[in-house]
């Protein structure tokens, strides 16, 4: 139906409920439509029926570089004739070192195409000495047969270490390479003794496409094994509540990084699957990159817009002044979505003002549910809602079991054929990853919106594993309490964790915003500024008026002089934090948290 806020065909929210038990089974009454048996099938019908349109693009020192469909095609054709050339299959995978790059999306395709893995990693692994922990983690974990770089000198450090000794190195620029280097675009010519099509025949549904590391905030990254079923299903999921993605060939200029699910997955996936276009954002939401995409956005446009909160906060501040970005983004968008972390109502509001300025109407404002083990999207918003911090209803074909606490607080587990079969060589974790009843335990924690009115869609409400008890034994919801402390220190703090467990009373390690931090006056790792102190003494102590009990109560907080730490493990190449290791690494800051003489303690 074509809906008169949007202009857009959607299909509303239709979902049935079942009781099993004290349990709750949700699920959509929205059919599932074709699913395709690999993401190379999509690939040779846009080859096929639009072979001039544009699949990908990227900025170059001299313009833009642009791929058709029907070239992306042969370039992959080449890539899965040089790999069944070398032997190489499901045992053999690639590890994708550099980020987000038109030939890091073609050797991915070209290696699904003849059944080959790739294990994409961040580039902060490779770039960041500190960091090299994690990436020989992987590295020893999936023992690669290739690994690939945009920029061999640039990667020289990683490429040196003795786990890489014995791999292949594949690199689009060869030049400072610390040792033998083979070059992306002989990968390319292929290799005249294999026949490509008999390569993609031995592909199919269970075939493995990538192996896609957790962040590792709680315990050691995971391999989750992504199959074509998994990416394929999700894709004819997702169409089949927004079906005004297959009505006109979408576009996205787009940073977010493919060695997360959001990005890699759920974004290349939609481009390909509805034959659209590309453009890989060289920027990021930092002060360092962000100028680079206010200047692709303004080039190259998008009709879809995805990023995470801190992104969509950058824009709208950018958009106030420069009208120039503003029209360019606005103009033709038909969806905004953001996921990773619940967008701020009033940057929410400020999008959908600018839109009716510029387009005289909204986009669908939307965000999702989903973790790299569900490739990702299993709950999702398809109708407009008008407001922040909704994730949904479940997506056709899956199953949503909510297992109720007595404040209607609902533990999420899920199936579906989107959702991973097992770990990467670890049958231990993958067995504990399922209950008796074979759902998928994500350790994530919702509640209705509307109890009465399940359409209106589930709200994220913390993690479950994050929650502990007080000496009283009290349950402390620390998720749900972490997202209402951001929200009342906004403007302060770049992060908070909340602390407790096996304490008499909540408390809160504050990371602040560096620009709010007055002098330079510091105790043994803890801010003592009376300014900054005062200001979240009062915004706590307005939050702690509104709490029904110790549970929801944070008595004390003490501020922080240094960020979180990639290198020590306190943060992951999410940029969420690990509190395990924060813990961990600041235990004697965690004492003075409760130590009711300390100067730097803020007492609320």
């Amino acid at each position: 139906m074509i809906d008169k806020q949007t202009g857009l065909n959607l299909v509303p929210h239709d979902v049935s409920m079942e009781r099993v038990g004290r349990d709750l089974v949700m699920s959509s009454k929205i059919p599932l439509g074709d699913v395709v048996d690999r993401t190379a099938d999509w690939l040779h019908h846009w080859a096929e029926t639009t072979p001039d349109n544009v699949f990908l693009a990227e900025r170059t020192a001299t313009g833009w570089r642009e791929v058709t469909f029907k070239q992306a095609l042969e370039a992959v054709r080449g890539i899965a004739g040089s790999l069944g050339g070398r032997n190489m299959g499901q045992d053999t995978p690639i590890v994708i070192l550099s980020g987000n790059s038109v030939n890091h999306a073609l050797l991915s395709f070209g290696a699904q195409y003849a059944g080959v893995p790739t294990v994409p990693l961040a580039e902060q692994y490779s770039l960041i000495t500190e960091a090299h922990g994690r990436l020989i983690y992987v590295l020893d974990k999936v023992r690669p047969a290739m690994a690939y770089t945009d920029d061999a000198g640039l990667f020289a450090s990683a490429l040196s270490l003795p786990q890489l000794e014995d791999v292949e190195i594949v690199a689009t620029k060869t030049e400072g390479a610390p040792g033998p280097v083979t070059s992306f675009a002989s990968l390319v010519e292929g290799d005249a003794s294999q026949d490509a099509d008999a390569l993609l025949a031995t592909t199919g549904p269970d075939t493995v496409a990538k192996i896609l590391f957790t962040s590792g905030s709680s315990s050691d990254p995971k391999g989750v094994l992504t199959t074509q079923r998994m990416m394929c299903a999700n894709q004819a999921q997702m169409s089949a509540v927004l079906p005004f993605l297959a009505e006109r060939a979408p576009r996205i200029c787009d940073w977010l990084p493919w060695n997360h699910v959001f990005g890699g997955s759920h974004n290349v996936n939609m481009m390909l699957a509805n034959g659209g276009t590309l453009v890989v954002d060289d920027g990021k939401p930092t002060k360092k990159y962000f100028d680079r995409t206010v200047r692709n956005i303004i080039e190259r446009p998008g009709t879809l817009a995805f990023n995470v909160p801190v992104g969509f906060s950058m824009l709208v501040h950018e958009m106030e002044t420069n009208t120039k970005l503003r029209d360019a983004y606005f103009r033709d968008l038909d969806l905004i979505f953001y996921a990773g972390a619940s967008l701020p109502q009033d940057v929410w509001t400020r999008l959908e003002e600018m839109a009716i300025e510029v387009r005289g109407r909204l986009p669908l404002m939307i965000s999702s549910w989903g973790m790299t083990e569900t490739a990702p999207a299993t709950l999702m918003v398809h109708e407009p809602i008008g407001r922040s911090g909704v994730i949904g209803v479940p997506l056709p074909a899956t199953k949503v079991k909510l297992s109720p606490d007595d404040e209607m607080r609902c533990e999420l587990r899920v199936q579906g054929p989107n959702v991973m079969t097992g770990y990467y060589d670890d049958p231990v974790k993958s067995a504990e990853a399922f209950d008796d009843g074979g759902y998928l335990v994500t350790g994530d924690a919702v509640r209705f919106v509307n109890p009465e009115e399940p359409n209106m869609g589930l709200a994220f409400d913390g993690r479950v594993s994050e929650d502990f008890k007080l000496l009283t034994g009290t349950w402390v919801q620390a998720g749900k309490l972490r997202l209402d402390a951001l929200d009342a220190l906004r403007g302060l703090v770049q992060d908070v964790m909340i602390c407790g467990h096996d304490r008499d009373a909540i408390g809160l390690f504050v990371f602040p915003l560096p620009d709010q931090v007055h002098g330079n006056n510091t105790s043994e790792g803890a801010v003592i500024d009376p300014v900054l102190q005062s200001q979240i003494d009062t915004r706590l102590a307005e939050m702690a008026k509104a709490a029904s009990g110790s549970a929801k109560r944070i008595s004390r907080a003490i501020i922080l002089a240094e960020p979180p730490s990639l290198k020590d493990g306190e943060i992951t190449d999410k940029g969420s934090l690990n509190p395990r290791k924060i813990m961990t690494r600041r235990a004697d800051l965690l004492e003075r948290l409760y130590d009711n003489e300390d100067p730097a303690l803020i007492r609320v």
